[in-house]
């Protein structure tokens, strides 16, 4: 059974962008276009893990991050920011907020899968 792996974006482009990484990888994708959406994806599917995109429509990344890990049954799902957001001490920033890892937009096909590769390597060890 395929990894599931959400992806909450609201960009089209990137969202068919990680789409087709991920399949190459063989990875199910659960996908959210707003924060709000992300979250309760989250809650009904359980997903293996989570990439956030940090600007969002309604809620931002790190406040979708922060009630993840807030709640119980969400909390032990890695979140990796995937984010335009690159500038000194993001990071930093997202780190502090609960996210697990950071990929900087443009990401490429091996950093992605690597990155992915190495949380999903985590759950079972």
């Amino acid at each position: 059974m395929p990894y599931k792996i959400l992806y909450i974006e609201d960009n089209p482009q990137n969202m068919r962008l990680v789409r087709k990484m991920l399949s190459v990888g063989g990875y199910e994708m659960i996908e959210a276009t707003s924060g709000e959406a992300g979250f309760e994806m989250a809650a009904l599917h359980k997903p293996d893990l989570i990439l956030m995109d940090i600007n969002l429509p309604d809620i931002d990344g790190m406040e979708v991050t922060a009630r993840l890990k807030a709640h119980p049954e969400l909390a032990r799902i890695p979140v990796v920011a995937l984010t335009a957001n690159a500038m000194h001490g993001d990071r930093e920033r997202f780190t502090a907020a609960g996210c697990n890892g950071y990929l900087a937009k443009p990401v490429t096909k091996n950093e992605l899968l690597s990155t992915v590769a190495y949380f999903l390597e985590h759950l079972t060890a």
